[in-house]
Order: structure tokens, then C-alpha cells, then sequence
């Protein structure tokens, strides 16, 4: 026997660093889809947020004018809500299936402005005064859709002009 020793170097051996390779892998593939659920979860979030918001802004844009309204139309469908604003402005709030939105339209000149986009489905659904010639309350109620989930948002305003 020789006097030399045999000094060993603790280290991985490939078969340990392929095996660490595949480990790791698997939890950063783990880590990508968690991460990309995450983000799509938030835009949907986001988008249900806006149109919701949306929703709400063209509710209280109409129940404020509805309150101070005169003058509707008591023939309108249930889709339509036609009065004249208290600054004597002849407006139709309409709602239209065929491409899901609800417009505001300015009958004078025959302007329209979408108010909301993604509306499922809208109605009006107005009380008549005791007379019957024009309208007590509006009881309104609008469902929103944004991919697979709906909403729906309700109001009711009485006009104040005909609180007989």
C-alpha cells in the first residue's frame, strides 16, 4: 500500500441535478398558471366592476331626471321611458335589444349617446296618475352581463310634478 490517501470532494452528482432540474420545473410551471389565473381573474373583475358602475351612473342619471320629468308618454313600451326634462328638453330613454345597450336620445335634433353597453335586459314600467294622463312613478330595472354573470340593478322615483 502506498501512503497516499484518497481525498473526496462532496458534490452533486447529475442524476442528483437532473432529478433538482425536473423538481424545479415543475414548481415555476406551477408558479406560471397560478400567476396567469391570477391575471384574468382581475380583468374579469375589472370589466364586471365598470359595466356594473356604468349600470349605476346611467340608474341615477335617469331616476334624477325621471323625479323632475313632465309631460311622458304614457304609450311607450316597456323599453322606452319618453318625458321632458325639467329644463323642458324632450328626451326617450330607450333600451334596444338588438345590439344590448340603452341609449339616451335628444328628440329635438334626434342625437343618441349609448348610456350603457352590455344590458341584458331593461324595462320601464311606469304608475299613471289617477286621471290617467300622465305618469305617478317609475319603478326601473336594468340587468347587466359580462360574460357568463348577470346582474341587476332596480330603482323606483316618483315624479315629483304629479304626486296627486
Amino acid at each position: 500500500m502506498s501512503g497516499r490517501k484518497h481525498k473526496y470532494v462532496a458534490a452533486f452528482t447529475i442524476a442528483e441535478l437532473l432529478i433538482a432540474l425536473a423538481i424545479m420545473s415543475i414548481l415555476l410551471a406551477a408558479v406560471a398558471v397560478a400567476f396567469k389565473a391570477s391575471i384574468e381573474s382581475y380583468r374579469e373583475n375589472e370589466n364586471i366592476f365598470k359595466t356594473i358602475n356604468n349600470a349605476r351612473q346611467a340608474m341615477l342619471r335617469m331616476t334624477s331626471q325621471i323625479r323632475t320629468g313632465d309631460n311622458f308618454n304614457t304609450a311607450d313600451p316597456p323599453n322606452r321611458c319618453s318625458f321632458f326634462t325639467a329644463g323642458n328638453e324632450d328626451i326617450t330613454y330607450e333600451y334596444r335589444i338588438a345590439d344590448n345597450k340603452l341609449y339616451l336620445i335628444t328628440n329635438i335634433n334626434g342625437s343618441e349617446y349609448v348610456l350603457c353597453s352590455n344590458v341584458a335586459s331593461m324595462s320601464f314600467d311606469p304608475t299613471q296618475t289617477q286621471d290617467g294622463t300622465d305618469v305617478k312613478s317609475v319603478q326601473i330595472s336594468m340587468t347587466v352581463a359580462i360574460g357568463n354573470i348577470q346582474k341587476t340593478i332596480s330603482a323606483a322615483t316618483v315624479v315629483r310634478k304629479n304626486l296627486d
